[in-house]
């Protein structure tokens, strides 16, 4: 907690009291996105380490259906081919790509293949949503981990299961409609706030009052802005004239807490109302010392016996009273800092403080 209170303390100390942020780093265009794609394919080339035909019949289903594709007659139940292993194939695709360009593919093992180093992927059709064939996939998958195997030990080193293959497929369809006859421009804020959206849309009007003689800008609501494209420029030019604007930006209190990892984080908007806490953590250890009681020797009737020896601790450490009022971020953190509290006696803390009202914020759990 001492370093936690320090780094805020630097953290605060060099970042101005308004900090300015542009339009393209808290907002995106609606019409430009990426797009998923999915597809199932094989992956052959392996070294022993495919799936076992028998655990993963699908995987054996889709090689008799490629061998018969290339024209080579299979009989049932003869393939016992640990060299291919049935795999997902997931991409994204960016905005702006044309039909010949190049995208990244992941590859993901679906059936009990045990890695996927040195495999090949062989033709797969990447589709959309829609089903529709957008890119096709080939080519060595690059694995960053690994795995061996012995008698008596095994090691395995990342997720030897998956991998990538950069520039692994090759777009053949357009996303249609991208920016084309577009001429209102909808802006949606990657965080929704309505004192941040009439923020960007004043910044945008003053732009647009000033270069092109009339506003361009109006809110919807507290994500959405739309924005109005002027005549005579092009709709790329407008938006690299806008996206650049800065603005200060605007967001809500908020406390987010996760007790898995022991998180703790603190919006600077955070207000404590003046409250006294007390924070004491009561330990109790139970060690179990069973004693062994052996008979006389040379005695008939006597039997070894265990004699139970419980040993019973309890640690109660010094509590003290604090008096934590948050003016500001530093200021909540220092008075945190008083009562010398762990993370975790932090998140129970706060959880209290919210309960009895004094925490002027959002308490969110993770």
């Amino acid at each position: 907690m001492r370093a936690l209170s320090f780094f805020l303390a630097v953290l605060l100390a060099g970042t101005p009291a308004f900090a300015m942020s542009r339009i393209k780093d808290i907002a995106t265009i609606q019409s430009v996105r990426d797009n998923q794609l999915v597809g199932y394919g094989l992956v052959i080339g392996l070294q022993g380490s495919g799936d076992g035909l028998r655990n993963s019949p699908f995987t054996e289903q889709s090689v008799r259906s490629m061998l018969d594709a290339f024209g080579v007659a299979t009989e049932s139940g003869s393939a016992r081919l640990k060299n291919v292993a049935a795999v997902i194939v997931t991409a994204t695709m960016p905005p702006f790509v044309n039909a010949g360009s190049r995208i990244d593919i992941s590859v993901g093992s679906l059936g009990d293949a045990t890695s996927l180093r040195g495999g090949t992927l062989i033709m797969t059709p990447l589709r959309g949503p829609d089903g529709i064939v957008y890119a096709v996939g080939q080519g060595p998958i690059s694995v960053t981990g690994f795995a061996a195997e012995g008698d008596a030990a095994s090691l395995t080193a990342g997720v030897p299961t998956s991998g990538r293959i950069p520039g692994g497929a090759i777009v053949e369809r357009e996303v249609p409609g991208q920016l084309k006859d577009v001429q209102t421009l909808t802006l949606m804020l990657r965080n929704p706030d309505f004192s941040t959206a009439i923020t960007v849309t004043d910044a945008v009007n003053r732009f647009a009052k000033k270069t092109y003689g009339h506003n361009t800008a109006r809110e919807q609501d507290a994500r959405t802005i739309l924005i109005d494209k002027p005549k005579n420029i092009s709709l790329p030019r407008f938006i690299a004239s806008i996206e650049n604007l800065r603005i200060q930006t605007d967001t809500p209190a908020r406390v987010v807490l996760d007790e898995r990892s022991g998180t703790v984080v603190i919006g600077e908007n955070v207000k404590i109302s003046r409250v006294a806490v007390t924070h004491g953590t009561l330990t109790v250890r139970v060690t179990e010392l069973p004693t062994i009681v052996q008979p006389s020797p040379f005695s008939r009737r006597g039997e070894t016996a265990v004699e139970p020896n419980t040993v019973l601790s309890v640690n109660q450490p010094d509590s003290q009273l604090a008096v934590i009022e948050g003016a500001d971020l530093q200021t909540l953190v220092e008075g945190l800092n008083v009562l010398g509290v762990s993370p975790a006696d932090v998140i129970a803390i706060l959880q209290s403080i919210k309960s009895a009202g004094a925490l002027q914020a959002e308490l969110i759990l993770q």
